[in-house]
């Protein structure tokens, strides 16, 4: 992308402090980011949270999501179900890069109890700092998107 991707941001309840971290981080290298996510850690559903931030991206409001629930996978799982979405659970910064790179993956997933908050920084500076690589993984991305059809 020439120009920076608009972020979107949500979890459920597991943790606040980090989802809001990232945000802060990603507001201070430059991207436009809106917080969507809970302002309590009273517990909460992690589905309507990861479909509200994917139904933001598959409208075109936002380029890319952040999403953060207990494990990541949760989240991520509600994500997928909408069209459009490819989200992918990252706990290295290595499939970071290659859920973008290869996947062009929109959004990205991440467990508050799996990683610590200096990993979580890392591993979302490589999905953002990536991009779709194209060529034969643009015939696969398209081969994904046939499948919701």
């Amino acid at each position: 992308m020439t120009t920076k991707p608009r972020i979107i941001i949500s979890s459920d309840h597991a943790d606040i402090a980090l989802r809001q971290d990232i945000a802060r981080h990603v507001a201070e290298r430059g991207f436009t980011v809106e917080d969507i996510g809970p302002a309590t850690t009273e517990s909460t559903d992690y589905p309507k949270h990861g479909e509200a931030a994917a139904r933001r991206i598959a409208a075109g409001e936002f380029d890319l999501g952040i999403l953060i629930c207990g494990t990541g996978q949760g989240i991520m799982m509600a994500a997928n179900k909408v069209k459009g979405i490819r989200c992918g659970v990252c706990s290295d910064t290595f499939s970071a890069k290659m859920i973008r790179a290869h996947n062009d993956a929109n959004m990205l997933s991440m467990g508050a109890r799996v990683i610590g908050g200096g990993l979580a920084l890392e591993i979302v500076d490589a999905f953002l700092d990536t991009e779709f690589e194209g060529g034969r993984h643009g015939r696969r991305v398209d081969m994904i998107s046939a499948i919701e059809d």
